[in-house]
């Protein structure tokens, strides 16, 4: 991928690591939040491993959850001590983070005729607080609809690659174009939307999560198409992103955790979903080739 490492983090991105990783789980209020809970169960489900238990067992007798915007201490940038990797993987997400807003303030307009308003990218060691609740590194990469902020703990490549993905440069900023595709989705009305679908027929919430993510997957792909009429990827390139969206699907984490997949757990869809998706976008470059819902998530046809 054609970047060039060095120099400071974009204007764009919350350096939190010399001051998270520690603390309770009482930032902004006492909770999780919502969001920050279904995260965890979907962890869980996905992996076997209860999270959920484990947070409430050091969580005994916290609020009920509730997706609402919470209030966060102020904190600003303290001093980061990083290895050269490290540093290195924030220029990288930095880089991403402002190539991937600068394209979406180009196509949404053109795409849609709506504004794009830029995200904030969180780094973040361990544990610190979100507009959704506390948020933790085994929770990986999220966003949060509440302060439209984007969440990272760059230890999330080491799970990466345990899971069989790549950590290539591409493969890093595919994670970054996925959670800002879910911003893209917020600014949009599809994430309220499906909230809604969700509280409203509990039954359809895995099924109504599978195609947001499969969405957000396929901006990501738009993204990426960008990329290489810019001539900033290469096939290898577009190879890594690809292993990177085979080691989090859904059926080969469960494989992997458990030896047995249970489909009816799903929330973020299949290997071979959020290949096909990402496809789609790279190759179709819009918006509107990306409409998961309609098709239920299905792998299209062009893949």
């Amino acid at each position: 991928m054609d970047w060039t490492p060095g120099g400071g983090l974009s204007s764009d991105i919350e350096d939190r690591r010399g001051s998270s990783g520690g603390g309770g789980g009482n930032f902004g209020g006492g909770g999780i939040g919502i969001v920050g809970f279904l995260i965890l169960l979907v962890v869980s489900l996905v992996t076997g491993r209860n999270y959920i238990g484990s947070y409430l067992s050091g969580h005994a007798g916290s609020p009920s959850p509730s997706y609402t915007q919470q209030a966060a201490p102020s904190a600003g940038n303290r001093p980061v001590t990083a290895s050269p990797q490290e540093q290195r993987s924030a220029q990288l997400v930095s880089w991403t983070l402002d190539d991937v807003q600068k394209t979406w303030a180009k196509l949404l307009p053109e795409q849609t005729g709506r504004a794009y308003r830029r995200s904030t990218l969180v780094l973040f060691r361990g544990r610190t607080y979100s507009g959704c609740g506390t948020a933790q590194s085994q929770s990986g990469p999220f966003y949060c609809p509440a302060d439209e902020k984007v969440y990272i703990d760059l230890s999330f490549w080491d799970e990466l690659r345990r899971l069989g993905g790549s950590n290539a440069d591409f493969a890093q900023a595919y994670v970054v174009a996925h959670e800002l595709g879910h911003h893209v989705q917020d600014l949009l009305g599809v994430e309220a939307k499906v909230r809604q679908l969700s509280s409203q027929n509990p039954s359809q919430r895995n099924h109504l999560s599978v195609d947001l993510e499969l969405q957000a997957d396929c901006l990501a792909g738009v993204w990426a198409h960008s990329t290489a009429q810019r001539k900033i990827v290469n096939d290898s390139d577009i190879a890594a992103g690809l292993q990177a969206a085979t080691a989090v699907g859904d059926d080969h984490i469960q494989r992997l955790e458990r030896g047995t997949v249970s489909p009816e757990t799903f929330t973020h869809g299949t290997s071979a979903q959020r290949v096909g998706w990402f496809k789609q976008g790279f190759q179709q470059g819009t918006i509107a080739a990306c409409n998961t819902f309609k098709v239920g998530g299905a792998v299209p046809t062009n893949n």
